[in-house]
């Protein structure tokens, strides 16, 4: 009941915010009441308070678009290395860089160099 009680003022909020209308619990509450949706009555003025400060068409619009969205490092390669090669450049040059980039990094964090080894 939960899950149809949060989608219900879901939709309410969007819509409020598509008419450019404050987002209040009891205007979320009045737009479920027309539409005969019932819902346990702290979710209206829960969302309203939630929403509160924010640009809610704003937030929908830049959902996919957030800091992180960039190339992700995988393996310990660097995103600069996987870079060039989503601009349609040549990716064996930054592979090859980039794994010998990973060796020296392993090979300086070795245990070796620590003092100690697995089997001493």
């Amino acid at each position: 009941m939960a899950n149809t009680d949060e989608l219900a003022c879901v939709y309410a909020a969007l819509i409020l915010a598509d008419d450019q209308v404050a987002i209040t619990g009891d205007k979320i509450s009045t737009l479920l009441k027309a539409a005969n949706v019932s819902v346990e009555p702290y979710w209206p003025g829960l969302f309203a308070k939630a929403l509160d400060g924010l640009n809610v068409k704003e937030l929908i619009s830049n959902v996919g678009s957030g800091a992180g969205a960039g190339p992700v490092a995988v393996s310990g390669v660097a995103p600069a290395a996987v870079a060039p090669a989503a601009g349609g450049g040549d990716a064996k040059p930054a592979a090859a860089e980039a794994k010998k980039e990973e060796k020296k990094e392993e090979s300086e964090e070795s245990d070796e160099d620590m003092g100690f080894g697995l089997f001493d």
